[in-house]
C-alpha cells in the first residue's frame, strides 16, 4: 500500500478517518481529499459529507455512505450527475462496477479494517486526458 501511496498524484479517502493525524500522514504523499464518515466524530464540521474533485480533468464524486446496494447505481447518478467516477466507503466491502450511463462506482474497501471481508484492500485508478483509463482494487497481503 505504501508503494502505491509513494507514486500517487492524489489521495482520496471516503471517510472513517477517525483522527486528523491519518489525513496529515496521507498528505505527506500527495494532495488529499476526504469525505466525512460516520465514525469521524472529531472531524465533523471540517470535512464535507459529499464532494466533487477534479483529477486530471476527470470529475470524481466522493461520499462515505452510498446507501443500500439495491438502487445504489441510480442514487449515485442522481447525487453526482456530472461525475464519471464515484468513490465511496462505509461498508469496507470492495466494489468496482459500472453504474448508470457508464458511471464507474468504486469502493476501495479498507486497508486497515477489513470487517467481514477476507482481506484488507485499497484501490487505485489512472486518468489520461480527463478519461478513466485504469481502475483496480488491490488486496493487502
Amino acid at each position: 500500500m505504501y508503494e502505491a501511496l509513494a507514486s500517487a498524484d492524489v489521495v482520496l479517502h471516503c471517510g472513517d478517518v477517525v483522527q486528523r493525524t491519518l489525513l496529515d500522514e496521507l498528505a505527506g504523499y500527495a494532495p488529499i481529499y476526504a469525505a466525512l464518515g460516520n465514525n469521524d466524530v472529531t472531524l465533523r464540521g471540517t470535512l464535507p459529507e459529499r464532494l466533487v474533485v477534479d483529477v486530471d480533468g476527470l470529475r470524481v464524486g466522493m461520499v462515505h455512505d452510498s446507501g443500500p446496494t439495491k438502487g445504489r447505481a441510480a442514487r449515485m447518478r442522481r447525487a453526482f450527475p456530472a461525475c464519471d467516477l464515484v468513490v465511496f466507503g462505509h461498508s469496507h466491502a470492495p466494489v468496482d462496477e459500472l453504474g448508470v450511463d457508464g458511471q464507474r462506482l468504486l469502493n476501495p474497501g479498507s486497508p486497515t479494517q477489513r470487517r467481514r471481508q477476507p482481506r484488507p484492500s485499497f484501490a487505485t485508478f489512472a486518468v489520461d486526458g480527463g478519461r478513466l483509463v485504469d481502475h483496480r482494487i488491490h488486496v493487502v497481503e
